[in-house]
């Protein structure tokens, strides 16, 4: 099927679904897993221990989408582009990791048509890779707990390599794990983070819109679909040769 697609600021362009692709590279944090309760809470944990008062689960949970540090910055300074007094993050940073080690695996659960989506994705054959911000030190512990682990041929973290998303290199590392070009690679995310690092690596990518883009409608984003769930997604594509 053809799909006219308007992404802000670019010309309407025609896509052909399904789209062909060798493999799917999927986003954590809003788009396998719903973490926002669990980073929510370390967050008040942590301006407890400073003496600062707490913040409502939503606003915390529009400060999430571009890893801990940025989301500690914002949560002490009350706002997206905030950047707090140094020695305050300083001491901030490692209470914070400390309370969110604690509160990790106690709300976190796969979003609806999570699960469905990467049996599905397995079973058309198509290699799978994680690739999130979030440290490895957390990564891992949640995917094993919410039994995801197992999906994945590679897991990228924040720390992995010298850089992150929105910049490529996460991207381009898994295409060069998997022995493909970049068309020929899919991510699915949520954020402008994840849609600003596809198009600048060469990869499809769609978005789901229950996720933390920072407050922000992902129909505003520069992607090549909009999802309800992974399973969804899995309709959209196709196993190329």
């Amino acid at each position: 099927m053809n799909k006219s697609v308007s992404h802000p600021d670019a010309a309407v362009v025609e896509i052909d679904f399904p789209l062909s692709v060798k493999a799917v590279m999927i986003d954590l944090d809003g788009t396998l897993l719903d973490t926002a309760r669990d980073l929510a809470e370390a967050a008040n944990m942590m301006l407890r221990e400073l003496g600062k008062a707490e913040l409502p689960l939503e606003t915390i949970q529009s400060y999430i989408g571009k890893g801990i540090q940025k989301l500690v910055k914002r949560t002490l300074s009350g706002a997206l582009d905030g950047e707090p007094e140094a020695e305050l993050f300083r001491r901030a940073m490692p209470i914070y990791e400390r309370d969110y080690a604690k509160t990790l695996c106690i709300n976190t659960q796969p979003y609806p048509g999570v699960l469905e989506g990467l049996v599905a994705l397995r079973e058309n054959g198509f290699r799978l890779a994680c690739v999130t911000n979030k440290a490895e030190a957390f990564t891992l512990p949640l995917l094993r707990h919410t039994g995801l682990l197992g999906y994945f041929d590679i897991v990228l973290s924040g720390d992995s390599l010298p850089k992150k998303k929105p910049d490529p290199m996460p991207l381009l590392h898994a295409c060069g794990h998997f022995g493909i070009a970049p068309h020929e690679m899919l991510l699915i995310g949520d954020s402008l983070n994840d849609a600003q690092a596809a198009r600048a690596a060469g990869c499809r990518i769609f978005c789901v819109p229950y996720g933390y883009n920072e407050g922000r409608d992902v129909r505003e984003l520069d992607c090549d679909a909009i999802v309800s769930s992974l399973y969804q997604a899995t309709k959209l594509i196709q196993k190329s040769s």
